[in-house]
């Protein structure tokens, strides 16, 4: 259920130089009605070094002391973000925008035509992200769910399939189109956007997204790579899962991202920096 697949940066380096050769805001709920893309309220804007949790496995627990929440969309009910709030919590939508999931409850809505190889994950498989005709729409919905039960932002997970053996000919130009159509789609409903992952193309993609989410940096000695998120004042959400503290949490203070360590699982456990 996470960004999972963690992608290494001399594959996709390598592939986005071939193909591109060629302040915490309010947060008013929304009134819009289902299906209206007009924000009406102001998209936050996370600064760098808030604390965070990420849970996605199961229903929200709120005991962590963080200002940020980030858990699973279809998993989590209006009344689950609503309580957030009422502690003073923002609360990001987890949504895997990138690959097919056999247990979502829309899983018929996306066409055979579509579907991939699978991704290391049970239930799931890498999606034809050139087919935008076919997969805003499914989006779309997805992103209006979020909305509509409150969310302050969206996760988009897996936007990075240009990497990996999708079963598709995918290329850096593709992901860039489909990225920035996800955030896109975000904006439109008021619903500030991370971009997780995704290292290589951060200079391309800085402007469109409001943050990062990151998996892994500090392991495979990149965290310097999300040094743009933090100079344009946006804030990077980063996790371990094997690394100790010891060897990230200094760095992770010096680049002013929000770090802690969690399990794979990404349940309720987590140790900040």
């Amino acid at each position: 259920m996470s960004g999972r697949v963690p992608v290494r940066t001399a594959l996709l380096t390598a592939l986005t130089a071939a193909a591109l050769t060629c302040c915490s805001g309010s947060a008013e709920r929304s009134a819009d009605p289902p299906g209206t893309t007009s924000p009406s309220r102001a998209v936050w804007k996370p600064r760098p070094g808030l604390a965070w949790q990420w849970q996605l496995d199961g229903r929200v627990d709120a005991s962590a002391d963080v200002a940020v929440y980030d858990i699973d969309g279809f998993e989590n009910s209006a009344a689950d973000v609503a309580r957030l709030h009422r502690a003073g919590k923002k609360v990001i939508c987890y949504v895997n925008v990138g690959a097919w999931e056999d247990f979502r409850p829309d899983r018929d809505a996306f066409p055979h035509s579509v579907l991939g190889e699978p991704n290391g994950w049970a239930g799931e498989r890498w999606l034809d992200i050139r087919r935008l005709a076919v997969l805003r729409p499914i989006m779309e919905r997805r992103f209006d769910m979020c909305r509509d039960k409150g969310f302050d932002a969206v996760e988009p997970d897996l936007v990075e399939g240009y990497g990996n053996d999708t079963g598709f000919p995918l290329t850096a130009r593709d992901q860039l189109r489909y990225n920035r159509m996800i955030a896109a789609i975000a904006h439109e409903r008021g619903l500030s956007v991370g971009l997780k992952n995704d290292l290589p193309q951060i200079p391309q993609l800085v402007d469109d997204f409001d943050f990062a989410v990151n998996e892994e940096c500090a392991q495979y000695d990149e965290c310097g790579k999300l040094s743009p998120f933090i100079a344009a004042g946006k804030a990077v959400f980063h996790v371990e899962y094997t690394e100790p503290r010891s060897g990230f949490c200094a760095e992770s203070r010096r680049l002013k991202l929000s770090s802690m360590l969690k399990e794979p699982e990404l349940g309720v456990w987590r140790r900040p920096c």
